[in-house]
């Protein structure tokens, strides 16, 4: 009984020491992008061992661009840590792009970064199974996004298109300077339109509505979910984040007297596990003493595939409500037919009732202390008896 449980635990082990890896290395990537970018931008000369064979104007694009890649990596490390393919996906197209960035800057700085950004890759090849989550974006997210885009796209062409009514418009590249600026409300004044062109007056009026509706959309739309999670928190709910990284845990569906000893256990054992209730109070209560809990209703799906029912070890079902715990059990079994499920009969009459409903075993509290309490009569002594169930 011991050897596969020790083998499952070395398992988790790994499976969690690996991911940690792989997001702390895309962090130290990331990180070390922004500062080697920063590095070569402050050096004028340049002494790496393909400064003779970068041009000067490949050397100074790299640098620029490797800090906005170091920031963007950094969000992808953030999706990894939540355990997104997403995540997955976009620091597998960001570190062969550091690495080249690196090769790029022809600097004596920008070999660490080589060096961490080729060793990350068969990392994070490695921890590709780890990283299944997917990406949910709401309407109102996806609207933002598609916003601002629309809008840096038209004001670009647009100003590319007028660049003869503006000064200082002469690439694409100007075009989008002077859109992004503009929409962000920067306006730094060295790109203007012309006074007598009414076209180049207008359309940067409309640029400058269309970016700040954008914007406003888009930061409504960010911040708009760290407030409700900062909320939820504080409600005692468990945020996306945290609801992501659980994994081969102990779910306990519902809360009870019954249940309180069973969450000591738990936390005695050191394992990790989450708790699924319905009452406002009993969940606040836990929240306060450090317990991951989810207010909903364990008898419903989607609670449970919030809290990963699919990735748990174990299922716990014991509250005072025989009919209710059959109904939970009911559900976790359809959504997760290879989980071992263990419940608690308050009437021992419901026992066979529970495991029709899908439990593997059902323990009845009143009928084991009967047992007890008849053993220690006749026997003066249970202890011997109490340890070995334990123990079991």
């Amino acid at each position: 009984m011991e050897a596969p449980t020790r083998s499952s635990a070395g398992d988790d082990w790994r499976r969690h020491l690996t991911t940690r890896l792989t997001v702390g290395l895309v962090l130290a990537v990331s990180l070390l992008s922004v500062l080697t970018a920063i590095v070569n931008i402050s050096t004028t000369t340049i002494d790496g061992p393909f400064a003779a064979y970068v041009p000067a104007y490949a050397q100074e694009a790299a640098g620029f661009t490797g800090a906005l890649t170091g920031f963007l990596m950094v969000g992808s490390a953030l999706a990894l840590r939540r355990g997104l393919r997403a995540g997955w996906w976009a620091t597998l197209l960001l570190l062969p792009l550091t690495a080249a960035q690196g090769v790029l800057q022809a600097s004596r700085y920008s070999t660490p970064l080589i060096a961490l950004s080729l060793l990350a890759m068969p990392v994070l090849v490695l921890s590709r199974r780890r990283f299944d989550g997917r990406l949910s974006l709401s309407t109102t997210q996806i609207a933002a996004g598609a916003a601002l885009a629309a809008v840096q796209l038209y004001g670009t062409i647009g100003a590319y298109h007028l660049r003869e009514e503006f000064d200082g418009v002469n690439s694409l590249l100007d075009a989008f300077y002077f859109t992004l600026i503009t929409s962000s409300t920067v306006g730094y004044g060295d790109i203007t339109p012309n006074g007598g062109s009414p076209r180049a007056l207008l359309f940067t009026m409309s640029v400058l509505v269309l970016g700040v509706a954008s914007f406003g959309i888009g930061v409504g739309a960010l911040v708009g979910p760290a407030i409700q999670a900062r909320i939820s928190k504080t409600l005692g709910k468990m945020t996306d984040s945290q609801l992501q990284t659980l994994d081969s845990h102990v779910l306990v569906l519902g809360y009870g007297d019954l249940t309180e000893p069973i969450i000591d256990e738990l936390e005695a054992a050191g394992l990790e596990f989450a708790v699924v209730s319905r009452d406002e109070t009993d969940t606040a209560e836990l929240t306060d003493r450090g317990v991951a809990v989810v207010q909903a209703d364990p008898s419903d799906e989607r609670p449970l595939e919030r809290v990963q029912i699919a990735r748990a070890s174990a299922v716990l079902v014991a509250t005072n409500d025989d009919a209710a715990d059959a109904l939970t059990i009911l559900t976790a079994r359809q959504l997760r037919p290879d989980v071992r499920i263990v419940a608690a009969a308050t009437d021992r009459e419901n026992r066979r009732k529970l495991m029709n409903a899908g439990a593997d075993d059902v323990i009845s509290p009143a009928e084991l202390g009967g047992h007890l309490l008849v053993k220690s009569a006749l026997d003066g002594d249970s202890t011997g008896l109490i340890e070995r169930l334990l123990e079991e």
